[in-house]
């Protein structure tokens, strides 16, 4: 007769490859590089697969997301935030059909309310607690509605802002830096797009092109267009002191020539022979410049030269 042991009776048979090692304990050696070599190890698979007319395991979409989990360990709040400069805001002090309003034009369901400036955040605000109050004879009062806001340091690794975003129950959170100062904002549609990539909704609009060309040789860009991409269309732009400075955008570039930021229609020459002109721009952001290079700039611009090893 034979013995019947119940547990064993009741463990259910491993599964082999890649299911295997996510059973495992967490704190198994090595797991996480194992995983990344089954993660590639399943994509030269299902190229042999596909060739021989079999479906993959893992197709290419199951197989990007599980590599892009893998990554969050590396990914901090200060890489998915909107900057500072980005963040809508509304004051304290805002009338209920102002907020509305704003709401409605900037087509977010949350805001962060500030007091007199924006460091100054007393608490965010949610479109559902102000429609609340839409036909009412009630006094509106902005601050009695305003949540406790979520702050943590640009360093925070994603995948703990989002276990203290569940744990809050809030989908924002704001970044201060060692002043206290506001850094960034984070929404959990940032964190998830990390992880399954960029989410549009009916609301969004068509992704901008940064670099326009013109008939006439001149090129329309938005200020927000990092530096290196301008260059790739023009030719270098940037002096090495400009270079050792870490400009990254052209907006950033533009603000560093004025010295102040720019008013429509103010023109800039750069030394390197190329002229700015600012078609748009508010109080506070430079949204878009027109840049040409000059007849007479020089041929070999004042760039910074390669760097040698020193032995």
């Amino acid at each position: 007769m034979n013995d019947f042991d119940p547990q064993q009776e009741q463990q259910p048979q491993s599964r082999g490859g890649l299911f295997s090692f996510f059973n495992r304990k967490k704190n198994a050696p090595g797991l996480r590089s194992s995983i990344a070599a089954l993660v590639q190890q399943a994509a030269d698979e299902s190229e042999e697969d596909t060739a021989g007319g079999e479906k993959p395991e893992l197709d290419r979409q199951e197989r990007a997301l599980i590599a892009n989990i893998l990554r969050l360990r590396n990914i901090s709040a200060d890489d998915v935030m909107v900057p500072r400069p980005d963040i809508v805001a509304m004051p304290v002090s805002i009338s209920l059909d102002d907020a509305l309003a704003m709401m409605r034009r900037e087509n977010h369901s949350r805001m962060p309310v500030y007091r007199e400036q924006l460091d100054d955040i007393v608490g965010m605000i949610h479109v559902k607690d102000l429609i609340a109050y839409v036909g009412t004879s009630e006094a509106f009062n902005l601050e009695a509605l305003l949540r406790q806001p979520l702050l943590v340091a640009p360093q925070i690794p994603v995948l703990d802002l989002m276990l203290q975003m569940r744990q809050r129950h809030t989908h924002m959170a704001l970044v201060i830096d060692e002043y206290g100062g506001i850094d960034g904002l984070v929404t959990i549609e940032d964190l998830i797009e990390t992880i399954v990539g960029d989410i549009s909704d009916e609301h969004d609009e068509p992704a901008v092109t940064m670099i326009v060309a013109r008939p006439d040789g001149s090129f329309d860009v938005d200020a927000r267009c990092p530096v290196e991409e301008c260059e790739q269309k023009v030719g270098p732009i940037l002096t090495p002191t400009e270079k050792e400075a870490e400009i990254e955008t052209i907006g950033g570039l533009v603000f560093r020539m004025a010295g102040h930021v720019p008013t429509r229609g103010e023109v800039l020459t750069h030394e390197n022979g190329y002229v700015f002109r600012v078609l748009d721009a508010d109080a506070r952001h430079i949204r878009r410049v027109r840049l040409r290079k000059l007849p007479n700039a020089p041929a070999e611009p004042n760039i910074a030269p390669p760097t040698t090893e020193q032995s």
